[in-house]
């Protein structure tokens, strides 16, 4: 199978080329390269693994660009809510204009399984409860907006030749080479890491489910390799009920796998965000799929890379590894345009 992966040096793309390599597929990426300058550390398996990627804008994409492939892996979208809410028409035009697109030309081209990476921020301000995929959606942001409308246009293309998939991953954390310091875990690690203090600004009540990396590209290895019906048109949310927190919680997890660390907390936020999610479903009907990663895992992974990279506090802040604080650089020194094209 040759599998094209969109976003391929981001975040998760970084750590799942060589992962879906490992287990006997082939790769071609794609990546805008707007986070190129960001690469935290080298490792065998990514100095080794290196797909054929095509530097090139998703809205940009042709046939051709897709010829030989049998399934398409979709990540590459501005990333996170802040995001969003910065550019909301950028971001439309790209998260949902331009994967709506993506997943046409894949259909057209005869390409069968379509994976797209979802997001439990769909859920948005939830009473509480356990929200499952059937559990009505509440999007906050123009970035969970867009999910919502791509797994709804997407997933009514769903037809014998085309098996679409949309997994709402949870929070996601974990070491990466292109490393996000934007999301929860991470960003908490490094604050206890390079100053031994985690001052929260807000009292850290809403809940977030989180989702280990590696276990993200686990649920879209499996839905590669499964039979076409058990994942066509399906929503899978992806993690682990035991993995539902509330900040707070992830703050004393974080502060218990670096000592010394303190913890303060702040008032409560105007952030509404906040959602339990159940992960029944994918643990049932996803053939093979089992999350293997904790939060606590995580922080301690971090913290054994921390020390061996040496990472300084300049690093932690240093702009490639946030995705608001990379765009707004690029707008700024003229590098990309208003709609985000390269110059």
């Amino acid at each position: 199978m040759r599998v094209f992966v969109t976003g391929v040096n981001g975040y998760i793309g970084a750590v799942l080329a060589p992962y879906l390599i490992g287990r006997g597929l082939a790769v071609t990426g794609l990546d805008t390269g707007y986070y190129r300058d960001g690469w935290l550390y080298s490792d065998d398996a990514h100095l080794q693994v290196s797909p054929l990627t095509l530097n090139k804008d998703l809205r940009r994409l042709t046939a051709q660009d897709l010829a030989g492939c049998d399934a398409v892996v979709h990540l590459a979208e501005l990333s996170n809510d802040p995001l969003g809410q910065n550019s909301p028409t950028v971001t439309r035009q790209i998260n949902h204009a331009g994967s709506l697109a993506l997943a046409r030309l894949a259909r057209d081209a005869g390409i069968r399984r379509f994976v797209y990476t979802s997001s439990c921020s769909v859920y948005g301000a939830g009473s509480g409860e356990f929200l499952d995929e059937e559990a009505p959606v509440n999007p906050q942001t123009t970035y969970a907006e867009c999910k919502v409308l791509v797994e709804r246009d997407v997933g009514a293309m769903a037809s014998s030749a085309f098996a679409p998939v949309f997994l709402r991953n949870a929070t996601a954390f974990g070491p990466s080479p292109r490393m996000r310091f934007d999301i929860v875990i991470n960003d908490l690690c490094a604050l206890a890491w390079t100053t031994r203090r985690i001052a929260m600004t807000s009292d850290g009540s809403p809940w977030r489910p989180v989702v280990h990396v590696a276990d993200i590209c686990e649920a879209i290895c499996r839905c590669l390799l499964a039979p076409e019906e058990a994942i066509r048109g399906r929503i899978f949310n992806v993690g682990q009920d035991s993995q539902n927190y509330r900040v707070r919680e992830l703050a004393q997890i974080v502060a218990g796998e670096f000592p010394g660390c303190t913890v303060t907390t702040g008032p409560a936020s105007p952030d509404n965000r906040s959602y339990r999610v159940s992960f029944g479903r994918i643990a049932r009907e996803l053939p093979g799929f089992a999350c293997r990663y904790t939060a606590q895992d995580g922080a301690r992974q971090l913290h054994q890379l921390f020390a061996r990279i040496q990472m300084p506090q300049e690093t932690y802040q240093f702009r490639a590894f946030t995705r608001l604080k990379q765009l707004k650089y690029l707008l700024a020194t003229g590098q990309i345009d208003d709609e985000f094209y390269w110059r």
